[in-house]
């Protein structure tokens, strides 16, 4: 399902792509009988960022384009240390926004808890699995190493009836936490290091957000991965490249207990400069205080990116552009920028706003006169109409659009100067007011009546065109502008297997040092135009000449607040510019 708000002029160009033509090549062969059920499978363990939403729109987008496809969204549940609900409504809340839905398949890991139990006594039984009593650091000295292989487990070959009854007894919660785990039998000696006898469970006395206390075994990712797929009926289970050797064991716990066995497909994850893609990041920039929340509007949470002012359509835009891939590659995150600005264009009201307010009084406009002028709502769409301004003696202009000694190729407002007030007149500075510091704090300028809508009519040029606000009639409020997150131009991304990221330029170590602290200015003396006084949250609009603006949540009756989405500068726009000279 896409909702209106997300769709947008590309949504009827079918993607191609690699995962996309196996799916094809599947249907033409009946391999799995005409069906195409995919998942997106999130662990609740933190807010979702703008990587898994390419792995949203790439799942459901399979579903939605053959017919009678199926998406389900499934919560990897199975670390209750780290899972909350708060998470698991966020992603619902999420994935909705994005335009998807999953109908009546949404599931748990832990709605298999008891399956996978059953399985895994199957495994014990067929003498493929037994209790493991090594430590932790012992398991890891026994795994071997990449160039050397492992050495068996003291434990390896204990008797199945001693491995069922041990293993009941994790599940009644006799062991404290890390005493014993599950193992698979496998291969020691493996070149593939998660082949040598993975951990299948493992005792954790902790509560878990669905099923409370009844559990203190929980199955790990690996292990129940590749079970989810198989009750569930998927037939295509994409993941990201980091689980490539991992797909071995998938394949190996299902052919065991042989079972229904999907196909496991990698493809290479969304990697974005200037900013953090590893939601364990997140969580200590969240818990250090160093943002101001999971939706803070500069982190790469979809969260996030709503309330800074992104469109649906436009992130489901940027996922169609950045397609789907084998190999890991870096996307400059300009181009998530112009999709944002090609999406805003189209659908953004203009409206005008004054963020560093200089007062101009207009010296020869009648005094306690008003009036109202006409003004485009949107020139790229002709139906939103034309909306009133009021203009009055005492206006506001951005204070960097005045000088009083202009240097040479600055054409907007300067003492003696003539400029176009945007739908007004022309006005042009004769006077400049300053404080006992020698501030400028109000220009005196007068207007030419003729000139009413912006045109001279002896055929007069002026060489700028600035906007404005009237004193009297707008509203103030409170502008929030965002840059990046990070100061240089590589991005931190998440690294299987580690608790770090892989960072370029910059090194995991010192991830932090690159902390943008410009990344966020509060301008709490702005001015907007009368219009704006009803916008709700969440509403996008395009302040002339400044940019692409939203109201932020904490807006009320008493105070506006707007976010600052995205400038008007289209840096992707030069990069292709450049590249095709």
């Amino acid at each position: 399902m896409i909702e209106n708000e997300n769709s947008n002029n590309n949504d009827s160009a079918r993607p191609t792509d690699f995962v996309r033509e196996i799916v094809a090549d599947d249907l033409k062969s009946g391999k799995w009988d005409g069906r195409v059920v995919t998942r997106f499978p999130p662990e609740p363990n933190g807010y979702l960022h703008i990587g898994h939403a390419k792995s949203i729109c790439l799942n459901f987008g399979i579903a939605a384009e053959n017919p009678g496809g199926l998406c389900h969204l499934r919560f990897d549940d199975t670390n209750p240390t780290k899972e909350e609900a708060e998470y698991v409504e966020s992603i619902i809340e999420d994935v909705r926004w994005l335009g998807w839905d999953w109908g009546e398949h949404l599931y748990y890991a832990s709605d298999y808890f008891q399956q996978m139990y059953d399985y895994a006594v199957q495994l014990i039984k067929a003498g493929k699995a037994y209790v493991c009593d090594l430590s932790a650091d012992e398991m890891r000295e026994y795994r071997g190493s990449l160039t050397s292989p492992g050495k068996d487990s003291p434990h390896r070959d204990r008797a199945v009836d001693e491995n069922l009854d041990l293993f009941e007894r994790m599940k009644a919660g006799e062991f404290p936490d890390g005493s014993r785990v599950l193992r698979a039998k496998i291969d020691m000696a493996s070149a593939n290091v998660n082949l040598r006898d993975p951990i299948m469970y493992r005792i954790l006395h902790a509560e878990h957000h669905r099923t409370a206390s009844e559990w203190c075994i929980y199955p790990t990712y690996d292990w129940a991965h590749g079970l989810e797929d198989s009750v569930e009926k998927i037939t295509h289970s994409v993941c990201t490249l980091e689980f490539e050797n991992h797909r071995p064991l998938y394949d190996w716990f299902l052919d065991a207990l042989g079972v229904y066995h999907p196909q496991q497909i990698e493809f290479a994850r969304l990697n974005l400069t200037r900013t953090v893609m590893s939601k364990r990041k997140l969580l200590e920039l969240v818990e250090a205080g160093l943002v101001n929340g999971w939706d803070d509007p500069r982190m790469p949470t979809i969260s996030g990116l709503r309330r800074r002012g992104y469109t649906p359509g436009a992130i489901r835009e940027f996922c169609r552009r950045i397609g789907v891939a084998k190999f890991n590659s870096t996307v400059d995150i300009a181009l998530l920028e112009h999709c944002l600005r090609e999406d805003l264009n189209k659908r953004s009201p203009r409206v005008m706003g004054v963020l560093r307010p200089l007062r101009v009084v207009i010296d020869n406009y009648p005094e306690g006169q008003a009036e109202e002028l006409e003004a485009i709502n949107n020139p790229e769409d002709p139906s939103a109409g034309t909306r009133n301004v009021p203009f009055s003696k005492v206006l506001y202009i951005e204070r960097e659009d005045f000088m009083e000694e202009p240097p040479k190729k600055f054409f907007r407002l300067a003492p003696g100067r003539e400029v176009r007030l945007r739908y007004a007149y022309f006005i042009t500075c004769t006077d400049v007011i300053k404080d006992a510091d020698g501030e400028i704090v109000e220009l005196h300028c007068t207007y030419d009546p003729a000139t009413r809508g912006g045109d001279s009519p002896d055929g007069r040029k002026v060489k700028a065109t600035l906007h404005w606000v009237s004193a009297e009639h707008s509203i103030p409020a409170e502008v929030r502008l965002y840059d990046y997150l990070l100061k240089e131009k590589g991005g931190l991304t998440p690294q299987r297997g580690t608790s770090a990221g892989v960072c370029t330029p910059f090194s995991a170590a010192d991830w932090k040092s690159n902390l943008n602290p410009d990344s966020l200015e509060v301008l709490t003396d702005c001015r907007v135009e009368p219009s704006l006084a009803a916008a709700v949250p969440g509403s996008r609009y395009q302040f002339e000449r400044l940019g692409y603006f939203c109201t932020d949540p904490d807006s009320s009756e008493d105070k506006l607040v707007f976010n600052r989405t995205a400038s008007l500068r289209d840096t992707w726009a030069k990069i292709q510019k450049k590249q095709k000279k």
